[in-house]
């Protein structure tokens, strides 16, 4: 079960250019944190319906690349590839599409992600926060369903890891 915060704008809480969605999930951040980084886990939750999640590889570790691929349902595939930037196990993932894999620069950098997973009360208070490079990457992020999409995502995460 997810609880939804208050907006992290109402507090007063965001950078310009950065979208944020921060839930109280009733599951360990250690179960958060590997749905987030094993791949035969991530594919399991990580898009929303219907698209669905095809290959997932990660390196986690400072400098370590990532690859998404989530496919829509007309079978177009959209790869995602990035670079983490800060690992703190179980606590914190910090990554980027800037950089493609050994801090080779991406043709057309969006955002970077911020995850922190902190424990309130038994629970695990998840925050993502997704910081673009421009105000025009936000909004079109924004208007693509952010807070609808990572929603969904969020709630099928926290399904996932209240099962392992």
């Amino acid at each position: 079960m997810t609880i939804d915060a208050p907006p992290a704008s109402a507090t007063g809480d965001t950078e310009p250019r950065e979208l944020v969605l921060t839930r109280l999930i009733d599951a360990p951040r250690e179960k958060l944190y590997r749905c987030w980084t094993e791949p035969a886990l991530m594919v399991q939750w990580f898009t929303p319906p219907p698209w669905k999640t095809v290959h997932a590889e990660t390196d986690v570790r400072a400098g370590g690349a990532s690859t998404i691929v989530m496919q829509g349902p007309d079978g177009t595939q959209m790869p995602n590839r990035g670079v983490y930037l800060e690992v703190i196990p179980n606590r914190k993932l910090v990554f980027t599409d800037a950089y493609t894999s050994a801090w080779v620069p991406s043709g057309k950098p969006f955002f970077t992600c911020i995850l922190t997973f902190e424990e309130e009360d038994g629970k695990t208070r998840y925050t993502a926060r997704a910081r673009h490079w421009s105000a025009d990457d936000c909004a079109a992020h924004e208007a693509m369903g952010f807070h609808q999409g990572w929603g969904v995502a969020t709630d099928q995460l926290a399904a996932l890891a209240a099962t392992l």
